[in-house]
């Protein structure tokens, strides 16, 4: 974008967007919720990758943001019209989630039972994005009931919800942060 265009169109001004290749569909459609919420969780990732944490969680968000990026590309393609060939990502990407999981699990107490979010800024920006993440995967199946979505997006938000909840056991185990189980009141 040069200095002289205007991020602005007006395009909008009446409640429609396009979707790659050019459809117009109100912005309440159900795929610019879809692709809406993995952006709305990419800018919390991005939060996240901001605070001062282990630069390798950095990295991975880091990956997590592009995948992320492609996803909101693939969900915002109109399926029914021929669009550019769009990047596309693997079962690697999950891969590498689940390895990261599992090694920062091995380095975590076993749960016994429900953690409360919080207990340091970093902790909390973990939790928020995982419950967006959440959110995206809801709108993303209701999504896919209605017409075909790559199945590789749902499977790779699914594991980033756990990513995200296991980084911040971790990142709150780094940080010294106790964490505060939760106890029914009787």
């Amino acid at each position: 974008m040069s200095n002289g265009d205007k991020i602005y169109t007006k395009g909008g001004d009446k409640g429609e967007t396009s979707l790659l290749g050019g459809t117009r569909v109100l912005k309440s459609h159900e795929r610019v919720e879809a692709y809406g919420n993995l952006d709305e969780l990419n800018s919390f990732i991005g939060l996240i990758r901001d605070q001062d944490i282990n630069p390798h969680y950095r990295e991975i968000l880091g990956r997590v943001q592009e995948v992320l990026f492609i996803s909101e590309a693939l969900v915002a393609r109109d399926p029914e019209k021929e669009t550019r060939e769009l990047p596309v990502f693997g079962d690697d990407d999950i891969h590498i989630l689940e390895k990261e999981i599992d090694a920062m699990n091995d380095e975590l107490p076993s749960l016994t039972q429900f953690i409360l979010p919080g207990g340091h800024t970093v902790v909390s920006y973990c939790h928020i994005a995982r419950t967006v993440c959440r959110r995206a995967e809801r709108s993303l199946i209701r999504l896919n009931t209605n017409g075909p979505l790559d199945e590789i997006i749902i499977r790779y938000i699914n594991r980033l919800s756990d990513y995200l909840f296991v980084l911040a056991r971790k990142t709150g185990m780094d940080l010294g942060v106790e964490e505060r189980p939760w106890v029914t009141r009787r």
